[in-house]
């Protein structure tokens, strides 16, 4: 495979912005980081000119839903993402198989998967799905646990919820059974992580030691002393924004749904998913509002977390599937992540860093999510300067997977004339 160099191109290195510079990637990998002025590249290389660029590693979206659908996972990387971690799908066979499908395909995003989750009996979403497995008690944790290993899953999903939010009142999770998924995941070294649906149930899962946070509560903001245990305890919030403002009541106009409005996302959309962002009401995670419910007050959690020191991730709970007419569709809702992020009060830098060194570290994808040597050449060219700008990640130039481009103008013209079709 012929090196590739981006030269000249202003480099986020997946934390800070060392320079100006050049960044050399062979045999899917990255071999050089370069921000010395004077340096010329080999002639064997293809060279590309990055002036008045920014190169960032590839984009990870830390909490999706894939439905097992490869469209979803091309449709991420047309946008950028490089990696998806998708929080639920089954049946397993079917989820060992895209992931490995994932892995070998440089046309696709790759993925990571927590295959099915824990749930009470008759609770969120098992009372609707009889085939799912559940947890009764803290005995049958560990069972649990084991189980979803052996199918392959890379982490653990815990269901907190008693679907208040879909208008139902059912069992939960009790506290014991979630320390003992918690403790079962971390003795087989696993993360835990918890869909939260409330202020009792983030509490439910900070008490646990689960070690992942996803969701936050809409009816008030998370107050201090939660905060600071957080903070204390080393937990980490995935708070998946854009999922939470389409939820929220008076959702009809926001940065989510105002995607579709601009040609740099909408050229890369089918017809169903503009629909969907616009207009679409499925797979929200608060299908019946409450009146205390706001949007803000999850902006204000995560102002606090942020400042607390609590790791802040991106992920979007990106759920759309062609036929289910979710709002939050993969790989461009990541873009309404990161400019939520940056409204609740992180810098440009910082939402990226949610969005790429962040997630890499904490899920343990160590060959990922950093522009350094020996990383793997998954890396997104932008116009512009998005560490001032975060909209700038909207304005993709080019998108490689393991060192291989993807071809989003291809891309671009399969989904133009399936809309013309």
């Amino acid at each position: 495979m012929q090196p590739v160099i981006i030269d000249g191109v202003r480099i986020f290195d997946g934390t800070s912005v060392p320079g100006i510079g050049s960044v050399e990637c062979a045999d899917g990998v990255i071999t050089r980081v370069d921000t010395d002025p004077g340096s010329r590249p080999p002639s064997s290389a293809e060279v590309i000119d990055g002036t008045g660029r920014t190169l960032l590693p590839g984009l990870i979206d830390a909490h999706t839903h894939v439905f097992g659908a490869e469209s979803n996972l091309q449709q991420a990387l047309a946008f950028g993402v490089t990696t998806e971690l998708d929080m639920f799908m089954g049946p397993p066979e079917d989820t060992r198989a895209l992931c490995r499908l994932a892995g070998e395909r440089h046309d696709l995003a790759d993925l990571r998967s927590a295959g099915l989750l824990a749930s009470a009996p008759g609770g969120h979403p098992a009372v609707t799905m009889p085939t799912l497995p559940t947890v009764a008690g803290p005995g049958q944790a560990d069972a649990f646990v084991a189980a979803r290993q052996a199918e392959g899953a890379h982490f653990i999903k815990i269901m907190v919820d008693d679907g208040v939010n879909h208008g139902r009142s059912l069992p939960a999770l009790e506290p014991a059974t979630v320390t003992a998924l918690a403790d079962a995941a971390r003795r087989r070294g696993l993360l835990s992580v918890a869909h939260v649906s409330a202020v009792w149930s983030a509490r439910r899962a900070l008490d646990s030691g689960v070690d992942v946070l996803t969701h936050l509560p809409l009816e008030a903001a998370l107050d201090d002393a939660f905060v600071r245990r957080a903070a204390e305890a080393r937990r980490v919030v995935i708070p998946t924004l854009a999922m939470l403002e389409v939820s929220a009541p008076r959702s009809a106009t926001g940065v989510t749904r105002s995607l579709a409005d601009g040609p740099r996302i909408a050229a890369f959309l089918s017809d169903h998913a503009r629909a969907a962002i616009t207009e679409g009401r499925e797979g929200l995670c608060v299908e019946h509002p409450l009146p205390a419910h706001r949007f803000r007050h999850a902006l204000s959690s995560v102002a606090r977390l942020h400042r607390a020191g609590v790791p802040v991730l991106a992920g979007t709970d990106a759920n759309h599937r062609p036929g289910r007419a979710c709002p939050v569709v993969h790989g461009a809702g990541l873009h309404a992540e990161l400019a939520l992020l940056v409204e609740a009060g992180l810098t440009p830098a910082e939402a990226l860093t949610a969005a790429t060194a962040a997630p890499a570290a904490r899920f343990g994808l160590s060959d990922r999510g950093v522009i350094a040597p020996g990383r793997r050449a998954d890396l997104v060219l932008v116009a512009g300067d998005p560490t001032t700008d975060i909209t700038a990640t909207r304005s993709i130039e080019a998108v490689w997977r393991g060192g291989v481009r993807f071809d989003r103008e291809a891309y671009r013209e399969r989904v133009a004339s399936r809309t013309a079709a």
